[in-house]
């Protein structure tokens, strides 16, 4: 059954988040807010789900630029090569928070994605409902933006026009009020200096 859950998000219903994680260990697809914008988001651990969702946004597994979803910065050193100690206090300082980091991946990454993946993008949003989901998962969420085919409005901020939009072909949509239209600053700390690949919400003035 497809539906459109409400959850508060400053104090996240737990029957709800577990009703969600459920439909996501069975292979399901959820679209839920973030500190950004609202994104799409399915279990890591399911291939045929991390499969559709890439048929959803039109792409190959292999070549899909999908982040992971953490809890807290602990998740991160299972899908990441060690980082510098200037990297882990950069992330420390802007975690939860509207970034996404890209770091170097280790050898479960290309596993994820049956691709040669050197790379992977990380975000902990700094939003409840988000790190809800994936503290009551258990591990992070595979995740990848929703756009709008707005010419001037890059992405949906309104997530019942996200529902009527997406009802068919996702399993839930949660309503966590309104999303923003500007997606995470994301910070390249693949090198020895870290670089502003994209600048977003969140402020560059952190590096």
């Amino acid at each position: 059954m497809k539906m459109l859950i409400s959850i508060y998000p400053d104090n996240p219903d737990e029957r709800k988040i577990a009703q969600v994680v459920k439909t996501l260990k069975k292979g399901g697809i959820i679209i839920y807010p973030t500190d950004t914008v609202y994104s799409m988001a399915c279990d890591l651990n399911n291939r045929k789900a991390v499969e559709r969702m890439a048929q959803l946004k039109g792409i190959k597994v292999e070549k899909a630029n999908f982040s992971l979803i953490c809890f807290d910065l602990s998740h991160i050193s299972d899908f990441t090569v060690q980082f510098s100690n200037a990297t882990y206090k950069l992330m420390k300082r802007a975690l939860p928070g509207p970034y996404t980091f890209i770091l170097n991946a280790n050898t479960s990454v290309p596993k994820l994605f049956k691709s040669n993946k050197k790379t992977i993008g990380i975000r902990i949003p700094d939003n409840n409902i988000a790190r809800a989901l994936v503290k009551e998962l258990g591990n992070p969420l595979i995740s990848t933006s929703v756009h709008d085919d707005d010419e001037i409005l890059e992405y949906i901020t309104n997530p019942e026009l996200i529902y009527e939009k997406y009802e068919k072909l996702v399993d839930i949509v949660i309503d966590g009020g309104f999303g923003k239209n500007d997606a995470s600053t994301v910070i390249d700390c693949t090198h020895d200096e870290p670089e502003v690949i994209r600048e977003g919400v969140g402020s560059i003035d952190i590096i």
